[in-house]
């Protein structure tokens, strides 16, 4: 395994981690809500009575972020090496696995892990699973 120190961010993303841990905390003590994404998009879709307000902040905030990163540093250009049929493909299954999962890394991986939840451990080790299987097979055994 070769490590990319042109690109290596160990303070980013330490920072990235961090600023996550206290918002998923923050989130679950102010609003008695496990902060996973798919669970804020998707009750936007059917938003009970009062309840899409907050979602929208929380998206807008979410879109926001690197408009205000980038004040602050150099804004990163993503590096993207698949086609657009690939990504759309890959977006579905991930709302997908989300929906069939009752949850998303977020929810599972961050806030159901620090709760001690049994099945977000059974999820979250299916997506990191599922992750290392495809990351293997794509990068190389079809290689």
């Amino acid at each position: 395994m070769n490590i990319d120190w042109n690109h290596f961010t160990p303070w980013a993303s330490l920072a990235g981690g961090l600023l996550l841990g206290l918002a998923s905390a923050a989130f679950i003590l102010l609003n008695g809500r496990v902060l996973g994404i798919s669970g804020i998009l998707g009750g936007l879709i059917k938003p009970a009575a009062g309840d899409a307000l907050w979602r929208l902040a929380f998206v807008a905030g979410l879109l926001a972020a690197p408009a205000v990163w980038s004040l602050v540093a150099a804004p990163v250009v993503p590096r993207i090496d698949a086609s657009a049929a690939v990504l759309v493909i890959a977006g579905l299954l991930v709302g997908w696995g989300t929906r069939y999962g009752s949850g998303c890394t977020s929810g599972h991986g961050v806030c159901g892990l620090s709760r001690l939840s049994p099945r977000s451990l059974v999820a979250t080790l299916a997506f990191m699973g599922a992750g290392f299987a495809v990351v293997l097979v794509a990068r190389h055994l079809l290689a």
